[in-house]
């Protein structure tokens, strides 16, 4: 990045100061990444996945990371809250040693002018990584760069996405990566996106200290749905589902048998397992036994229960039977450091 010259002035890996810290032995070069905001861009998830860089440079005290913010004329840029961002330059000055981040919001598939589509096609042509955030997986598609790719956008535009791109299927989770190609859906799985990346380059633990930083937790599935079982429910706009959804979790410690679930929404257990499968995905079992999952993690980092008493207070019949589920569903076991058994 010292060799780039431009206008406004190349700007400095950030450092700020900070009372907590953690050294880093071996830091490699800094590692910039380019984000361009189009018009309407979501600040949520600009500054979810902004910020990490940031809280990673605090804490080690030095330049790991750099940040390049780009428009496409070098003008600020209005997000969908209405305030403007100011920028470091225009795309003008996209250099192929960045990976850009598109960001944009609600109007992604139509944010990006034709201008901005081809200088992205170019960076991906000559080398450079590109990935999405939120919606800016659309212009990226409208950039021909997803084909036979895993990514992801917002659910709220996947259908729009669809219908515009028949031949390019989303997927539903929170973040997808698939060779160089980054996308994630907004918000919060932006922090999870970086977190990812400062995992890969500093290690696990480090990237936790970030995540704490963050009021975030390092998640070990990145790939999770975007949304609960309950949000899809209500977006299903089945009424029986959702009293279903509903009675799984009104009875959590002493679970209902399934029978018993089906015989409230007064359907039989065949076709409420056809429900789940239509709206949800997954089996009325699945989604019961994430709900008390859900639980138990809540309550073992909310609480000081024991883990017996957590299997017993989510309705699994022994400590052994939710620490299977427990390290399958999160990837990590209950048990914490100072954990009773």
């Amino acid at each position: 990045m010292e060799h780039r010259t431009h206008q406004k002035g190349v700007p400095k890996a950030l450092v700020p100061d900070g009372a907590f810290s953690y050294p880093i032995a071996h830091c490699k070069a800094t590692r910039w990444f380019g984000f361009l905001l189009l018009p309407e861009f979501t600040l949520l998830a600009f500054s979810s996945a902004l910020d990490p860089l940031r809280i990673a440079n605090q804490l080690a005290q030095k330049p790991l990371y750099g940040w390049w913010v780009l428009s496409e004329t070098g003008a600020p840029v209005a997000s969908s809250s209405g305030l403007d961002v100011s920028v470091h330059d225009s795309l003008e000055q996209l250099d192929k040693s960045l990976t850009l981040f598109v960001c944009s919001g609600n109007n992604g598939v139509r944010a990006a002018t034709d201008n901005v589509v081809s200088a992205i096609r170019r960076h991906a042509r000559f080398g450079g990584q590109v990935g999405g955030i939120c919606t800016g997986a659309s212009t990226l598609a409208r950039a021909g760069l997803l084909k036979n790719k895993r990514f992801t956008l917002h659910w709220e535009n996947q259908p729009g996405f669809v219908e515009t791109f028949p031949d390019l299927i989303p997927r539903r989770s929170l973040v997808e990566e698939d060779g160089g190609l980054l996308t994630c859906s907004g918000g919060s799985a932006a922090t999870e996106m970086m977190l990812r990346i400062i995992k890969d380059d500093y290690g696990e633990d480090f990237a936790i200290a970030v995540a704490d930083m963050c009021l975030n937790a390092l998640s070990g599935d990145p790939k999770r749905d975007q949304r609960s079982s309950i949000a899809k429910a209500i977006d299903s706009r089945n009424p029986k589902l959702l009293h279903i959804l509903r009675e799984m979790y009104a009875n959590i410690e002493e679970p209902l048998l399934l029978e018993e679930l089906a015989e409230s929404a007064g359907v039989s257990r065949r076709h409420m397992e056809r429900m789940f499968t239509k709206a949800l995905g997954e089996a009325p079992a699945s989604t019961y036994r994430k709900i008390k999952l859900d639980k138990a993690r809540a309550l073992l980092a909310e609480t000081d229960l024991s883990v017996i008493a957590v299997a017993a207070a989510t309705g699994f019949s022994s400590a052994s039977i939710l620490t299977r589920h427990y390290k399958a569903r999160y990837g990590e076991t209950p048990y914490g450091k100072s954990r009773k058994i």
